[in-house]
């Protein structure tokens, strides 16, 4: 009670009409050439070349780092996974080959499946430690399908965000569907993808791939606006963060923040926004700080974060 007396003080004190900045927004890296893995001269590069090596090393058929090239060893992989599944060994990872590469998870073949009831209220749940997106019906699963997520060097976007635009795509990278999420430090969707067998992987640049026919039977279902929790490993604030801050570190500041009572009205969407200043200033206040809203090094550890040293100038 006395956490909401000092959330009510404050907020008939601060203004929260304050006109959100335009987000900036940049693009996600999923983005890459629609084209057919081969070998050429010289020989074909890129990321979809690691994708389909490391996919190829975990089905057993490719041995050694993933390089990116697509040389004899991948070719020859190729040609034993396409034996292996009975196919022409060509060497080409064609139509047919893709559907070998992504069998573990392409779906049976099944007759169409209807949609939620009217009315229902729809929900996107992603967890990246399962690798799976989950459509949310009244508080239920309704439907679960595998999703490729960020790498570890990309990772997807932790937190709660909004489906805020859909668009069909050509059935290039993007897939044939793509649906952004709001998140204010870049481009990120839920997209189909022209690369099947990386679902089920950490393989993307941050956004969350689905198999085609998958993303295809959700698309109508779900409507602008729908909320998508994004659960996963948090980004521990290592520096003061201030209002004004968009970035993953804010996701993780409010999460802690909601943990203790103090940030109750808003989502963990990375925007240090009026909410979470807020927030900061009436655990401030209980911790006998003053209430600045600015989250520094003080009240960073006593939020139980393990921030930088100051540092301190030299004489």
């Amino acid at each position: 009670m006395q956490v909401l007396s000092l959330l009510a003080a404050l907020l008939l004190a601060f203004t929260l009409s304050v006109p959100q900045a335009a987000q900036a927004h940049s693009p996600c890296g999923c983005e890459g050439e629609n084209r057919t893995l081969r070998l050429t001269n010289p020989p074909l590069k890129g990321q979809d070349v690691t994708e389909l090596q490391y996919v190829l090393a975990r089905m057993g058929f490719y041995f050694g780092p993933p390089s990116g090239v697509y040389d004899r060893i991948t070719r020859r992989a190729v040609v034993n996974l396409q034996r292996a599944h009975g196919l022409l060994p060509s060497g080409e990872v064609d139509t047919a080959t893709c559907r070998a590469l992504s069998s573990r998870v392409q779906p049976v073949t099944r007759e169409p499946r209807e949609g939620p009831p009217p009315g229902s209220k729809i929900q996107v749940l992603v967890d990246t430690d399962q690798l799976y997106l989950y459509l949310l019906v009244d508080g239920r699963v309704f439907r679960q399908y595998p999703v490729a997520i960020g790498k570890y060097t990309s990772p997807s976007p932790v937190g709660e965000w909004k489906i805020v635009n859909k668009s069909y795509e050509s059935g290039g990278p993007f897939g044939t569907r793509w649906m952004g999420l709001n998140v204010p430090w870049g481009n990120y969707g839920i997209h189909g993808t022209n690369r099947p067998w990386s679902v089920g992987w950490p393989a993307s640049a941050g956004c969350f791939r689905m198999l085609n026919e998958h993303i295809e039977e959700i698309f109508p279902w779900i409507p602008l606006g729908t909320p998508v929790t994004v659960k996963g490993p948090l980004w521990p604030p290592r520096e003061p963060l201030r209002p004004g801050t968009v970035s993953p570190e804010v996701v993780t500041l409010q999460a802690r923040l909601r943990e203790k009572g103090f940030y109750l009205f808003g989502p963990t969407d990375g925007d240090y926004g009026p909410m979470t200043v807020l927030a900061v200033k009436a655990f401030q206040i209980m911790e006998g700080l003053e209430p600045t809203g600015v989250a520094d090094r003080k009240t960073l550890q006593a939020l139980g974060f393990e921030v930088a040293p100051e540092a301190v100038a030299s004489p």
